[in-house]
């Protein structure tokens, strides 16, 4: 069931909708069930939630009678974005994921935020899928603030990522709607995957499998679930960080997700005008290089690569 969270009036009599697609049990509701809400397209040139959400359904609809809990589906919060090819707010400047919990008197991408929270709040858990921007490759992993460790870890290691990392309180900002639920004792988990204004179907594939495997643990779904993997898991002080030294053309030496070990050559930063390598990228420690640099186009300070150690 097709539902509108907020609706705004636009110049030349457009409007701006958010829509959710509701899935309830086919004997109804009572008003006691648990319910899991996928949240994605907060940024508009993220695209991989798009596929998980119609992945999902389609699985869902494949075995209705095994729905026991309500599922919503919020595939597009940020619509003008993806709409337009754009991360943030088309016509504002805004980053939506910075303006949360927004207010009902404010500006209307405030008053948009305040509506989201409101309809996103008292679920059991809230999945917030993002992907990397057009620059990176990420492993699907799970970010959570140790300041939510002890409640949502339990979660985050049934949703079958490769990876969870647990970030310093300091680093998280306040404004955005992960943080704005937890706050308000709505577990929220954020996803990142994958590369910008792309759809990696194999890591989308990865994290429905891990949503029926939460959903199987809440009670949500009383049908088949995969087993989910066991990720690894780690802190802020475990991840190494390779920054661009010069400016020029990246050409990585190494694949998404390998191992590499203390000078290895993870790849060179090449000079296209004069036919030289302006930096040759080592590797700083042990690990495994979870994010990749996907677009070649580098200047001094670009993100290369992160290495968990």
């Amino acid at each position: 069931m097709v539902e509108t969270v907020v609706s705004v009036g636009l110049p030349i009599d457009e409007k701006l909708m958010i829509q959710k697609n509701r899935l309830i049990p086919k004997s109804g509701i009572n008003g006691g069930e648990k319910r899991i809400s996928i949240v994605t397209g907060t940024h508009g040139d993220e695209l991989e939630g798009q596929y998980v959400c119609y992945e999902l359904q389609r699985r869902i609809k494949e075995n209705y009678n095994c729905l026991t809990g309500i599922v919503d589906v919020y595939p597009a919060i940020n619509p003008l974005g993806i709409d337009s090819i754009t991360r943030g707010i088309p016509g504002f400047d805004l980053d939506m994921n910075r303006i949360f919990p927004g207010s009902e008197n404010g500006s209307m991408p405030e008053y948009i935020a305040s509506k989201i929270i409101d309809d996103l709040s008292g679920s059991t858990t809230v999945i917030d899928i993002h992907a990397s921007n057009i620059f990176l490759e990420e492993i699907p992993q799970i970010r959570i603030n140790e300041l939510s460790r002890d409640s949502l870890l339990p979660l985050a290691k049934l949703l079958n990522v490769d990876y969870i990392w647990i970030h310093a309180s300091a680093t998280v900002l306040e404004s955005t709607l992960a943080y704005s639920l937890n706050v308000i004792d709505t577990p929220t988990l954020v996803v990142e995957m994958g590369v910008g204004m792309r759809i990696t179907k194999k890591y989308g594939d990865q994290l429905v499998d891990g949503i029926f495997a939460l959903m199987k643990e809440l009670g949500i779904w009383s049908g088949d679930a995969p087993e989910p993997k066991n990720p690894i898991i780690s802190e802020d002080g475990e991840v190494s960080f390779i920054n661009a030294g010069k400016s020029g053309v990246f050409l990585p030496a190494v694949k998404h997700w390998k191992n590499v070990k203390t000078g290895d050559h993870i790849g060179d930063i090449l000079n296209p005008l004069t036919g030289e390598i302006n930096e040759r990228i080592l590797a700083p420690a042990n690990g495994i290089v979870f994010t990749l640099r996907e677009y070649p186009i580098v200047s001094e300070g670009s993100l290369i690569a992160r290495i968990l150690a």
